[in-house]
C-alpha cells in the first residue's frame, strides 16, 4: 500500500496529511475528518487505514494538533477557518471527487462545509457519532449524567460551578462518564493513549469546553438541524448504542436529510471504529461501494 505524506498551506499555518492507497485510482477517494476539536488523525487511521486497499484514503491533522503547525492565535479556532482548511486540502491534493467521513466534531465540520460551501464533487458523506446541535448534545449529556453515581454527579456539578474543572477530582469523575459513553474498552487502546499528548486542549477549550458534557466554547450555539435538508448527496448516520451521540439524536438528524441511512453498532459507544472495528469497516465499505455505483 503506497503512502504519501506532506503539508498543505492553510490559513494560519501548515497542515500535515497522509494519503494512503494512491494507486487505487479507479475508486473515489475518502477524506477523514477527525474529532475534537483539537484531536488527531491517529485513532481513525489505526482503524480505517485498511480501507485504502480499494480506494485512496486521506487523513490529516487539523491545524493546531498532531503533526500540523501549532499556532497560538486564538482567533484561528473557529468553524469557518476549519471549513476553509478542508477546501484548501481538497484543492491541493486534487480531490475533485471525494467521499467525506467525519467523526464527532468532524461531523460539525462536514455539515458546515456541505451546507455553507455547497462544494462540487462530494459524492457522499458519513456522519459518525454526530453532533449537529450542541443544545441537543447537552440535553443528551444531562440525561446520561443523571444515570451516574450520585457522588460523581455532585463532584462534576461542584467543580463546574466553581470553575475548577482542571482539578484531578473533576478529571476522575469525567472518566466515569467517558468509560460509559466515549470508549467502553478497558484498557483503552494504545493509540488513544499515545495520541492524547499530540492533541491540543487549548483548541478544545476555546471551541467546546472543559469536558464532553460541558459545552462552553464557541460551538455551544452550533445547530445545523434547520439546514440538514439541504444535503442532497448519499448520507449515512452511524453511532454506538451507548454513544454520547445518542442513537435517538443520530436518527433524528438522519430523518432531516433526504434518503439518508442510519446504523447503530450495538456494542459500542462513541468510538465504534475502535470498539467494533470490523463491523464499522464493513458498514463504511458497503455504503461507499453503493455511493460509487450511484454517482456514475
Amino acid at each position: 500500500m503506497e503512502r504519501k505524506e506532506g503539508y498543505v498551506k492553510v490559513p494560519g499555518g501548515r497542515v500535515w496529511y497522509s494519503l494512503l492507497g494512491e494507486e487505487n485510482k479507479e475508486k473515489t477517494p475518502l477524506i477523514v475528518l477527525h474529532g475534537g476539536p483539537g484531536n488527531t488523525h491517529d485513532p481513525l487511521q489505526a482503524a480505517l487505514h485498511v480501507l485504502a486497499d480499494e480506494r485512496p484514503v486521506v487523513f490529516y491533522d487539523q491545524l493546531g494538533s498532531g503533526n500540523s503547525d501549532r499556532p497560538t492565535d486564538d482567533a484561528l479556532w473557529k468553524t469557518e477557518r476549519f471549513v476553509q482548511e478542508l477546501a484548501d486540502i481538497r484543492e491541493a491534493l486534487g480531490l475533485d471527487h471525494v467521499h467525506i467521513l467525519g467523526h464527532s466534531w468532524g461531523t460539525m465540520l462536514a455539515a458546515a462545509y456541505l451546507v455553507d460551501r455547497k462544494p462540487a464533487g462530494v459524492q457522499s458523506v458519513i456522519f459518525s457519532s454526530p453532533c449537529l446541535s450542541a443544545e441537543r448534545w447537552k440535553q443528551d449529556a444531562d440525561r446520561f449524567l443523571a444515570e451516574l453515581p450520585k457522588e460523581v454527579q455532585e463532584t462534576i456539578s461542584r467543580h463546574e460551578e466553581q470553575g475548577t474543572t482542571d482539578s484531578k477530582e473533576y478529571q476522575d469523575a469525567m472518566k466515569v462518564y467517558y468509560s460509559r459513553h466515549v470508549c467502553r474498552l478497558d484498557p483503552l487502546p494504545a493509540v488513544m493513549v499515545e495520541s492524547r499528548s499530540k492533541g491540543n486542549k487549548d483548541i478544545y477549550m476555546k471551541m467546546w469546553g472543559p469536558s464532553e458534557f460541558c459545552p462552553t466554547g464557541n460551538l455551544k450555539t452550533f445547530d445545523y438541524t434547520p439546514k440538514l435538508h439541504e444535503i442532497e448527496i448519499p448520507s449515512l448516520f452511524i453511532c454506538g448504542r451507548y454513544d454520547e451521540a445518542a442513537p435517538e439524536s443520530t436518527q433524528y438528524y438522519q430523518s432531516l436529510v433526504p434518503n439518508a441511512k442510519f446504523h447503530v453498532f450495538e456494542n459500542s459507544s462513541h468510538l465504534a471504529y475502535l470498539e467494533e472495528p470490523e463491523a464499522y469497516r464493513k458498514t463504511v465499505r458497503a455504503f461507499l461501494e453503493k455511493a460509487d455505483r450511484t454517482s456514475k
